[in-house]
């Protein structure tokens, strides 16, 4: 079904970030292949090259072949391999064409020229199949990122591919929703289609995958069957960068609501047509970690903006050390890492991206140190829009330590990174603890959440189920 034979790739003006060595990788009818390894080591760039993004899209060195459903890659247009080929991206909104959700749902069946009654019929099924009901009929700006990459699984479901390529398709995904794609990869598995997916989020796959592909630098290392993947003791795991292999209940306690350094008290936000959420209150002092639970679609992200003044809220107040702040003044006091970073990134290079958002009291040194902590320093004259996904996450986290506000919130910081960068992630929000700042997180990330945070707040419906 994919046999990538020889192959060695670099991207333009980049010979040794994303570059591939000698990959060879066979994935057969019904098969489950995963490729892991740390970020940046190549895993998305052997995506590219089963679904002709490469050499189609991304200019670069090619050797090698790579045949899909025995047809070359290179040789063949995208609309044919399109035919057989399904991706889902780690940004979801990269692969969007419409603003509501039916006309996505529709629209890769509609741009193969299949006929009206088809697609109906094609994404009547993809809904009950799926059980995705809950986004019919909504506006793509206005869902959460979790429901955006349900949607774009969803789109590519429809289409009825023969071959799943999927990048990092849990990284903006609540337990629960992570679960249900473990059950939709499982359904589409038991149809007999092939699936390749690079992801960091093991957990959920333990009993999907039939190999798992482990690359360093762009090279295999090793290809572990299912049975001796999942016998990797954690010593061996943790050297190799992986995250956990087992699903993650941490223990948490509920904050207090009154009596902190900054409180919330009674917060609500609408917009015009309904309650995003009301009656939220907790208080959270200097040097607390805390970490802001919830579904997908909860309210999570909109508390936040709320809290940082980047939102009004419709009734309730914000207050710090007794006195009742503005959106104006929660702005001046708050930096926020946003889910989807490329919201936040404007600079002309990664140094430069640091010395438009640091204090006036930041050095050059300080900086060269988040950066070199960050693994980013050998990036630092690099356009931010050219980083990978889990390089671009890495540089917002770095603006934030640089700009020296007091109460910084990060958005599902450790979204598509590697195990060595969610320690490095999480180490770094302590140390900013310690400094006296007050740091809030919004993640769906057990692992990250058991080892970083000291209380939790809850918006909505429970997370835990049984709780």
């Amino acid at each position: 079904m994919v046999d990538i034979e020889q192959v060695d790739f670099s991207y333009h003006g980049e010979e040794t970030h994303g570059s591939l060595h000698q990959i060879n990788i066979q994935v057969k009818p019904g098969e489950c292949v995963l490729l892991c390894g740390k970020s940046g080591c190549g895993k998305t760039t052997i995506t590219k090259l089963i679904n002709g993004l490469i050499p189609h899209f991304n200019d670069g060195d090619l050797s090698g072949k790579t045949i899909v459903d025995d047809m070359v890659v290179a040789d063949t247009p995208m609309y044919r391999l399109s035919e057989k080929v399904g991706s889902v991206f780690q940004n979801p909104k990269s692969q969007f064409f419409n603003i509501d959700s039916d006309s996505e749902l529709a629209f890769g069946l509609e741009n193969n020229g299949v006929a009206p009654e088809i697609i109906r019929q094609q994404v009547d099924k993809t809904v009950q199949d799926l059980h995705i009901e809950h986004l019919l009929h909504r506006d793509i700006f206005s869902m959460s990122g979790g429901e955006k990459q349900t949607l774009a699984f969803a789109s590519v479901y429809a289409m009825n591919p023969e071959i799943y390529v999927l990048d990092e398709p849990s990284a903006n995904l609540d337990r629960a929703s992570t679960l249900t794609l473990g059950e939709q990869l499982k359904y589409i598995k038991s149809q007999g289609k092939s699936i390749v997916i690079a992801e960091h989020r093991l957990y959920y796959l333990t009993d999907i995958i039939d190999r798992a592909v482990f690359i360093v630098d762009g090279k295999i290392v090793k290809e572990y069957s299912r049975e001796e993947f999942l016998s990797l003791t954690d010593e061996e795991r943790c050297r190799m960068g992986l995250r956990t292999l087992r699903q993650k209940n941490p223990p948490y306690s509920i904050i207090s609501k009154e009596g902190g350094e900054l409180e919330v008290r009674n917060l609500a936000v609408k917009d015009k047509k309904h309650t995003i959420f009301e009656n939220i209150s907790f208080s959270v002092s200097s040097g607390e970690i805390l970490g802001v639970l919830g579904i997908n679609g909860a309210g999570k992200t909109t508390l936040m903006r709320c809290l940082a003044g980047l939102l009004k809220e419709h009734s309730g107040q914000v207050l710090y050390h007794g006195k009742s702040m503005s959106p104006k003044e929660r702005n001046a006091a708050c930096y926020m890492i946003m889910q989807d970073v490329n919201h936040q990134l404007f600079g002309e290079s990664v140094w430069n991206e640091c010395e438009l958002s640091r204090d006036d009291n930041i050095t050059d040194a300080e900086i060269e140190k988040a950066l070199t902590d960050f693994d980013l320093i050998n990036f630092k004259d690099k356009h931010p829009m050219a980083l990978s996904g889990g390089q671009k996450q890495r540089l917002a986290i770095v603006t934030g330590i640089v700009a020296g506000k007091k109460i910084l919130i990060f958005d599902e910081p450790t979204s598509g990174l590697d195990y060595d960068h969610m320690c490095v992630v999480s180490q770094t929000l302590k140390d900013l603890a310690k400094l006296g700042h007050i740091v809030f997180v919004v993640t769906h990330d057990m692992e990250f959440l058991e080892i970083t945070c000291d209380q939790v707040v809850q918006i909505g419906e429970q997370y835990f189920s049984g709780r």
